[in-house]
């Protein structure tokens, strides 16, 4: 049975990558029985990704309200996805056991220091687990080993919040890493990714 569960997007940066100009978003989820905030966008600048010059809205600088939110998700731990995550201390926030492993002992993956910053509390999962009714984190490696997917049941068919598992609509349209190929195959609706203004419809 369907819970009413609406997803919002909240535009929290902007990242220039080659050239082409790439949003960040996050999305709420508002469940009966919670608010859920996948990927928490990223708060200042640091060095190490100069080079993408991001510019950051944070959610801190938003009318949003941080101590709403009762869980955190990570679709993967590169920067510009768990740069916030400071933000919700003592907030459990789910990401892939794979993805925190490799996060903390891959050189070159992400910015450590963002992963682990005071206060913040992961809780590691290992494949599939539904999180509330109505919504269920799922593998999908491609972008990262240990990136996941979330599936929400928003009506007859699911909408996704993928995070980069595409990082343009053209990934999903011809799929290819074993993750697009997984969203394809659960026929959403909708799919949100991180760095579009809008979400994908299938054809």
């Amino acid at each position: 049975m369907n819970v009413p569960i609406t997803i919002t997007p909240i535009h929290v940066g902007d990242l220039t990558a080659e050239g082409y100009a790439m949003p960040v978003y996050v999305h709420l989820i508002e469940h009966p029985d919670a608010r859920v905030l996948v990927d928490t966008g990223f708060t200042d600048i640091h060095p190490a990704a100069a080079d993408l010059d991001p510019r950051p809205h944070s959610l801190r600088e938003q009318a949003f309200d941080l101590e709403s939110v009762d869980i955190v998700i990570n679709t993967h731990l590169h920067f510009d996805h768990c740069g916030g995550n400071h933000l919700f201390p003592d907030t459990p926030i789910y990401v892939q056991r794979q993805e925190l492993d490799d996060a903390r002992t891959e050189d070159d993956y992400t910015i450590r220091e963002w992963v682990d910053p005071p206060g913040v509390q992961y809780v590691p999962v290992d494949g599939e687990l539904e999180l509330l009714p109505g919504i269920r984190l799922l593998p999908a490696p491609g972008h990262t080993r240990g990136s996941q997917i979330v599936v929400v049941a928003t009506g007859e068919r699911p909408t996704i919040i993928a995070g980069d598992t595409a990082v343009w609509f053209g990934e999903l349209e011809n799929p290819e890493t074993e993750g697009q190929l997984l969203i394809r195959s659960l026929h959403p609706e909708h799919v949100w990714i991180t760095h579009e203004h809008t979400s994908w419809t299938p054809d």
